[in-house]
Parts: C-alpha cells; sequence; structure tokens
C-alpha cells in the first residue's frame, strides 16, 4: 500500500498536535495565593519544593528567612528575601528534579535580576538574566511582572537574587517541568 506525501504529512501534523497538550500537561505550577504576607521563615514547601534562603547571613548572627510580600495593585504574591540588609539569593529545591524551570518575577526599581539552575552538585547548569527589572510607566500602574527560564537535563534546585541591599526580587509563579516528567 502506497501512501500519498500530503496523506503521510497530515498524519504527521496531526499525531505532533496530540502530542504538545500531554507535555503542557506536565508542568507543574505554584503559585502563594494562600501564603501569609510579612512573616518572615526559614523556608516554606509547596508541592515537595522549598524555597529557603541559598546561604547564611554574612553580616548578621540572624538567621536567614524568606517571606511573602504582596504585589502592589494586584492581589497576587511572591517570595522574596526577607533580610533587607543582605541581598542573598533564594534557594528552590525540586527533590524529584526537573528539566525546565520558569520563575515570573518582579522586583524594586534599579534591580538586576538573575535565575540559575543548578545540579546536584551545586554546579551551575544554565542561567538567564535582567539587566534591569521592568518599571511601571505610571504610579497607578503594578510593578511589571517578567519571566526567565533555565532549561538543563537534570536540575536539582534554582536560586533568583539581583536585588540591591534594601530592593527585592520577587518570585509570584513558579512553573517547572519535573524529571520524572521527561523520562520514558
Amino acid at each position: 500500500m502506497r501512501l500519498h506525501f500530503t496523506t503521510i504529512f497530515a498524519i504527521c501534523l496531526i499525531v505532533a498536535a496530540s502530542a504538545r497538550p500531554a507535555l503542557a500537561e506536565e508542568e507543574t505550577i505554584i503559585t502563594f495565593t494562600d501564603a501569609e504576607v510579612g512573616k518572615p521563615v526559614p523556608s516554606f514547601t509547596a508541592n515537595d519544593v522549598t524555597f529557603e534562603p541559598a546561604s547564611k547571613l554574612k553580616q548578621s548572627k540572624a538567621v536567614a528567612r524568606v517571606m511573602f510580600f504582596p504585589h502592589l495593585k494586584t492581589d497576587k504574591k511572591g517570595i522574596l528575601n526577607a533580610m533587607a540588609v543582605e541581598a542573598i539569593p533564594v534557594q528552590i529545591k525540586f527533590p524529584s528534579g526537573a528539566t525546565k524551570v520558569t520563575l515570573k518575577l518582579w522586583g524594586s526599581i534599579g534591580s538586576a535580576a538573575l535565575v540559575e539552575a543548578l545540579d546536584k552538585d551545586g554546579k551551575v547548569v544554565d542561567k538567564a538574566a535582567l539587566e534591569k527589572v521592568p518599571e511601571r510607566t505610571s504610579p497607578a500602574d503594578p510593578i511589571p511582572s517578567f519571566e526567565l527560564t533555565v532549561k538543563a537535563p537534570q536540575i536539582s534546585a534554582v536560586r533568583f537574587s539581583g536585588a540591591n541591599p534594601g530592593g527585592f526580587v520577587a518570585a509570584e509563579e513558579v512553573r517547572f517541568v519535573p524529571l520524572a516528567a521527561t523520562s520514558p
């Protein structure tokens, strides 16, 4: 039986189109709608993913903490480094691993943004950055959100940072493809 080229092409398109929704369903999304705003905590866990300071403080003996902050003029909340004096990164640990992680962020005026993907040994395997976070065009507008994505065969953790001391970069959403979702 001989199939015409256009028939084969049409079959390939149908197969490809039906595969896309399955991949999108494998993405896990974490938002912080139920998180308590303004209460510093040593760590926060959602969907077995842990958010915590990436290191100890260098300028203080205080315990480094993370906290949730409201995204002004919206109903969203973001997690950030609660230590205003030291701008240490927030680390997000994926115990089962991931292959792609997208952070939806916003930050204070003049901040940069850096997202680094780490392997199980703590080695940086990918990074994404902005030299300057977007700023609102009017005081009536919310601070603009933006996305940074990192990809690698096996991501164990992601760090985000970029704020100057006294500033902040907050993550309002984390989307990731679990490592198991990409295995045969």
